[in-house]
Parts: C-alpha cells; structure tokens; sequence
C-alpha cells in the first residue's frame, strides 16, 4: 500500500503519456532515449511519467510481476532538474536521464535499503553506494528500488519479508526469476526502467538476466566497489548492470568501474587504466576469436536436452559469425581440487555485522543475532541465519575459509591454464543448465551454472539471450567466461553474437501501454 501512495504521488498532476506519443518506449536503448531527449520528442519528465505509468499499470496491477518495492517520490523533480540542465548546458554524463531500477540491498538516501528483509524495514542510509553515486553523477535517475531474494541468499527464486509474494518472470508469470537480483530483472525486461543495478555473489546477476533475457555482467573482482552495499560475502560479493542490450550494459559498466578507498579489494584496479569498454562494442567481434566449450560447468545428469539444443545453435551461430569454437574444454584436476575443501567457510554473520556496525546505531537491528531475535524475516531464510549465527571463528581465522581460497587459488590456475593451453579468448556454456522453474517448485532440478567458476575465480563473465525454450517462451542465456581484467574480450564477444543473433524479445504479458 505504501508504495502505491508513492506512486500516486509521483504521478499527481502528470499530463498524459501521449504527449509525447510519438516515441516508442518499450525496448528503447539508452541511445534511443538520449536521441529522443535530443531531438526534443520527449522530454526527461515525460520518459520518468512513462515508466512510472507502466510499474502502475504491471507491478502490482495485471500480471502483477512484483518486482518494485518503493518508488522514488523525487523522480519527477530529479527529472525537471535535468531537463532544465539539458536546456541550458547539455546532457549531464553518459546516463543522463537513464531511469534505473535499483537493488534493494543498495544505500541510496531518497529511498529505505534493507536488504529484502523486515529487520531493517524503514532504515534509510545517509550516504548512496558508490555505485548509486557514479550512474547519479552520470545523470541517471534512481526510480525505483526493487525486490529481492531476502538477505541475497537465494540464487532460485525472488521472495522476501519486506514485499509478501514471490516476483514473477515477466515470462511466463508462473515462473521464477532466479534469485537474487530477480526483482530489478523482472523490471529492467518489463520496461520499468532502461537499465538496472544488480549484486552477484554465486548467481545473482547473471541468473536472473538469463532467466529474463537480459545482459548481466559480473566484473573481475576488485574492478568494481561494493562500498554501501549490503554484504552476503566479501570474498565473492560484486554489483553490476543489468541490461536488455550489450550496449546498455556496457553504458552503465563504464561508469561504474575504478578504485574506491571504501573498498580495499578495488585497491587492485587503482593502477590499471580504464579501458574504454564501449570501443569493444565491435559488431564483427566474433571473427577471428577463438572460444571453448567448459563442459564442467554445465554438463550434470539433470541438464535440461532442450537448453543442450539451443545452446549447440548458439555454438553453430558463433561459427557462422567467424569464432573458431573448441569442443569439450577441461580444467584438469578440478574433481580433486573440490574434494580437498574441507569445512564451511560462512563469512555472513562477520560481513553483515561489520556493515551494521558502520552506521552506528542508525539501523533498527545492530547484529545478525538482532535479526534472529526480531523474527521479522521470511520463514525460508530462518535455518540459513541461524547456521551464520553459530559460526564463531572469524573468517581469517577459520581452517576451512584457508582451505577455500586454497582451491579459488588452484581453479584461477587451472582456468587461465586451459585457457593458454587452447589458445582461447573465452569459455562459453550455458548459463543455467534447465529452465526456470515454476514458482514454489522445490523438486525440478534448478540448473544454476554460476556459483563456481566466476566467483571462485574472481574472473570476469557475461551472460547474453542464447534463444528460448518450451515453445518459445522461456529465456536461456549464454555465458562467456575469461581472463581477469579483460572484459574488453568479452564485451567484443558478446556484442558480436547478440548482434548476429538478437534474441531479446520483450515479454508478451507486459505490453505498450498504448495498445491496451
């Protein structure tokens, strides 16, 4: 109720979207947007009124996606603001006027961040993350903060105590969205926003996107800051865009990347130039490139034979487009190198409480044993905070956190190996092995692909649309893997097949407003 009261707010007194019914919102990129604003067809208040119309008219309305948890009450007033600027001096940055659909565990200081759990219901931060602070200095607008799975913990399905229900695939609106980062995935594919910020630490960015037929990218760790962000685990924890093009993705990545003293781990990227990643959106990327099938990453007795098919003419389109592709790539000793971790090294319990900490009494709950005891969390979560709350070594101190950066050390070897050893630019497979799964199905095998190689690693990955299964409907997502610092080389790639292929299509359940 609360939101949609901000909503009405927002919307009080806004003339009609069909003044500037000439312009086809729905899939614009954000070239299409700023030719637009250019132009003068629309203007920045008049793409805010319109995306605000459609959260209004799909969210919690029609097919009822459940994806947005509060609506920025100052997106118009922003939006006045910039075309005023626009008007006298140009576009602010690179994202001038971008709406965005935001994470729900990211500080922002016009809206609540509580990391989809009622613990923390109504804290409001003082200070935006540090990547919130780069897309508004761009330009773009923070529109609405969106659901998730609560805490991060879930990389299946979207559900938290700070919104009742789970967020549906625009897709099919039986489905799930994959977790965690479903919500701002369901409304970046539902056109409620042009773009959108995600967190990933095993699948959260890349799952939902693939789920949803979206771009997602997880960077290398340490070229991306994670400062005001609530953590999961540090030690794989990253943010990133969410996109319905490479391009998009790419406009957001760009602005996003580079050291932060609030983050120690991006100390590594403080002497490494900022490639220009947009100079990578090469159309013909494809040629000449050489990429291998990792089939350790998918290939498991439950994968889906359709997913198999569709990603087997992915692989026959990236020949067709002049990648030469290496069949069944291998990252030797990898069954051993698992079977040598010993323990369980849970880091949550001494991340969130460190988080907490740093805003000094400001948050409704000041401990992770707080959280418990408030019982303001949803049910499917409570086992999961209770195992983080019996861990009592800290992470630096703990045998089995040495034994798992033993194996991260020993996989980053065997991945840049393979990688020389066949001469690649990339490893490619499937994003998910299977097709989402109906909403509270426990039983159908899930088909995540991404918790080991990337995170373990801290190599960078994309995921890209690769096709649809069940007739059509459902999104699968193709992955490219690579080197540490070259997302250059994937971007190429990945531009290269969505420009041969253009899989993305909007979803049929949420429709141009106009044609209704």
């Amino acid at each position: 109720m609360r939101k949609l009261i901000m909503l009405a707010g927002v919307l009080a007194g806004a003339p009609a979207a069909a003044a500037q019914a000439g312009f086809r919102l729905e899939e614009a990129t954000i070239t299409d947007l700023h030719a637009a604003l250019a132009s003068g067809t629309v203007t920045c208040r008049g793409l805010v009124e319109r995306y605000l119309a459609r959260i209004a008219a799909y969210d919690q309305n029609g097919p009822a996606l459940n994806a947005i948890v509060s609506i920025n009450p100052h997106a118009l007033a922003v939006a006045d603001s910039l075309d005023r600027r626009f008007r006298t001096g140009g576009p602010v940055g690179p994202l001038h006027c971008v709406p965005m659909i935001v994470k729900e565990n990211f500080e922002t200081t016009e809206l609540p961040v509580t990391a989809g759990s009622l613990s923390l219901q109504g804290f409001v931060s003082e200070r935006d993350a540090f990547q919130v602070r780069r897309i508004k200095a761009a330009g773009a607008i923070v529109l609405a903060k969106s659901n998730m799975a609560e805490f991060a913990f879930s990389p299946f399905e979207t559900v938290s105590s700070i919104l009742p229900g789970y967020s549906k695939n625009p897709y099919a609106l039986d489905r799930v969205t994959a977790g965690s980062s479903g919500g701002t995935a369901a409304a970046v594919a539902a056109n409620f926003g042009a773009a959108g910020l995600g967190t990933d630490t095993g699948n959260s960015i890349r799952g939902p996107s693939a789920h949803q037929a979206l771009v997602g990218i997880r960077s290398t760790m340490g070229l991306t800051s994670r400062a005001g962000i609530v953590p999961l685990n540090l030690a794989a924890d990253i943010a990133g865009p969410m996109a319905r093009t490479v391009a998009d993705a790419v406009a957001v990545f760009a602005t996003i990347v580079g050291a932060d003293p609030a983050d120690s781990v991006t100390r590594a990227a403080a002497d490494r130039p900022i490639p220009d990643y947009r100079a990578a959106l090469v159309a013909d990327g494809l040629r000449g490139a050489r990429v291998g099938i990792l089939t350790q990453a998918y290939q498991t007795p439950t994968t889906d034979p359709e997913v198999v098919a569709v990603f087997d003419r992915a692989v026959a389109d990236l020949r067709r487009a002049g990648a030469e592709v290496v069949e069944a790539v291998v990252i030797d000793s990898l069954d051993a190198w698992r079977r040598e971790q010993t323990g369980s090294c849970f880091p949550f319990k001494h991340d969130l409480n460190a988080w907490l900490a740093s805003h000094r009494g400001r948050t409704p709950v000041a401990t992770l044993e707080d959280v418990i005891r408030s019982r303001k969390f949803h049910p499917s979560i409570e086992k999961r905070l209770e195992l983080a709350q019996a861990v009592t070594v800290e992470p630096d101190q703990n045998p089995a956190c040495a034994s798992r950066d033993r194996f991260r050390a020993a996989l980053r070897r065997g991945v840049l190996a393979a990688l020389d050893r066949h001469r690649l630019d990339a490893l490619i497979y499937p994003t998910w092995s299977n097709p989402p799964r109906k909403i509270g199905d426990l039983t159908t095998p899930a088909g995540d692909n991404n918790q080991l190689f990337s995170p373990s690693t801290g190599f960078p990955a994309i995921t890209v649309p690769m096709g649809y299964l069940r007739g059509g409907i459902l999104p699968a997502g193709l992955q490219f893997f690579g080197r540490p610092w070259q997302e250059t080389v994937l971007i190429r790639l990945a531009y290269g097949y969505e420009q041969t292929t253009r899989h993305r299509r909007p979803p049929a359940a949420t429709p141009p407003l106009e044609s209704r």
